[in-house]
């Protein structure tokens, strides 16, 4: 016997806000003396760009505006000299306070978190690309990576009263954005002499971070430190002002090697800044680690419902192709979920979900609306059935490998058309 339901209110993505600052909580106890970059681009990993925003910002994430202060960099009078940074100077081991700056690799993704009020300080980590841009992140407040020489013309030519922190990066072998190593100096020069500039950070990033053997890792690190050590710290600093403060006057290089790979298997990469993103979501960067025995918990739970069931013979299929043929009889549910909404078409023939809380296998292919699930082991199920996609009590890591992708995909690849709602707000 077939049976149907109605669909309305499903599937759905389940946010925690909870999760989200008990994860930030693990990056804190990680590294106690590093300030943070919450890196929430691409929608916040697909968990919802403005309202993460405001949790990793201290603030209710329906909220109209955050408690964070005001973003990094500054309004100075034209013709009166360098500005000063004194929100972000505090580099580790100074007594540092841990406000986050919010790290986005677009501008528009900045822009959308200031129209929303959110007053904390912005990265922009792929810097700007025009004059426009310039301009724009000038007039909210964003600081920018800065690793091409055109980006340092736009800078020297600007005439505005607004004056930057800028993020040089470095590359040291992942060979995407940056200056190499023999045109560092040169770079820097040029920076330290743009009235635009109030101050400068160096940042490279690793590409082999999440294998805690590579060499190509090691030999990142070594280089970003030598670089340093050439360069001489005082050569790249903020200057940081403090009246009575100790070491006031002082200018020091703030540096940035660690993502959240870095972050947990080499130490080393614990400077002054750390740039975390995939485990503030709850989710592993670690092969063969589980986020649960890293102490994150999984901030997304995608969810859905069975809108049909009913019973195939063996020898009968399921779905597009046909990929898939029942070896005896089975019970098969029909859940309200697919490609259109996210969930991989490349899903392979028993990847993981739960129903009602137990555990099931997909069969046939992933269409755009809906996906079969072999429920025959599930007691009591029924329509409207409860399926979880990945989440709680599924961790995205078993998941992905079965669509032959990461976790970063899975969850970045949530459509609009798909529920979201907030829980531990």
């Amino acid at each position: 016997m077939r049976r149907s339901a109605d669909r309305s209110g499903f599937p759905a993505v389940t946010i925690d806000a909870t999760a989200l600052r008990d994860n930030l909580a693990v990056v804190r106890r990680l590294a106690p003396r590093s300030r943070i970059v919450a890196v929430v681009k691409a929608n916040a990993y697909g968990h919802g760009l403005v309202p993460v925003a405001r949790v990793f910002a201290g603030a209710d994430p329906h909220g109209a505006g955050d408690e964070a202060g005001q973003g990094v960099g500054h309004e100075v009078d034209p013709g009166v000299g360098q500005g000063v940074d004194r929100s972000a100077g505090q580099g580790a081991g100074r007594g540092v306070t841990q406000d986050v700056t919010l790290g986005v690799a677009r501008l528009e993704e900045a822009l959308a978190l200031r129209e929303a009020g959110i007053a904390a300080p912005i990265l922009l980590l792929e810097g700007v690309f025009s004059a426009a841009q310039l301009q724009c992140a000038a007039r909210h407040r964003v600081e920018i990576v800065v690793h091409s020489g055109e980006q340092i013309h736009m800078l020297e030519q600007f005439t505005g009263a607004y004056r930057f922190t800028a993020w040089l990066k470095l590359d040291t072998g992942m060979n995407r954005l940056g200056f190499r190593v023999g045109e560092l100096a040169a770079a820097r020069t040029r920076l330290s002499g743009c009235a635009a500039v109030a101050g400068m950070r160096l940042m490279t990033h690793l590409a082999c971070a999440d294998e805690p053997d590579s060499a190509l890792t090691r030999a990142q690190i070594e280089t970003f430190g030598a670089v340093v050590d050439a360069l001489g710290g005082d050569a790249l600093g903020l200057d940081e002002p403090g009246a009575g403060a100790p070491g006031a006057g002082a200018s020091r290089l703030e540096r940035s090697i660690a993502n959240s790979a870095g972050l947990i298997a080499w130490p080393q990469t614990r400077l002054e800044w750390v740039r975390p993103g995939l485990m503030l979501y709850g989710l592993s960067p670690l092969a063969g680690r589980s986020a649960a025995t890293l102490g994150l918990r999984p901030a997304m739970t995608l969810s859905t419902r069975l809108i049909a069931l009913h019973r195939l013979a063996a020898g009968e299929t399921v779905g597009y192709g046909a990929i898939w043929r029942a070896p005896q009889p089975v019970s098969i549910g029909i859940a309200a979920i697919g490609y259109g909404d996210g969930y991989p078409r490349g899903m392979r023939n028993g990847a993981p979900v739960r129903v009602d809380g137990h555990e099931a296998r997909i069969v046939g292919r992933v269409s755009m609306d809906m996906c079969a699930i072999d429920v025959t082991s599930v007691p009591g199920v029924h329509i409207g059935s409860a399926v979880t996609l990945w989440g709680e009590g599924l961790p995205a890591e078993q998941v992905a490998p079965h669509a032959d992708t990461i976790t970063y995909e899975l969850v970045c690849r949530i459509t609009e058309r798909v529920k979201r709602q907030w829980q531990g707000i």
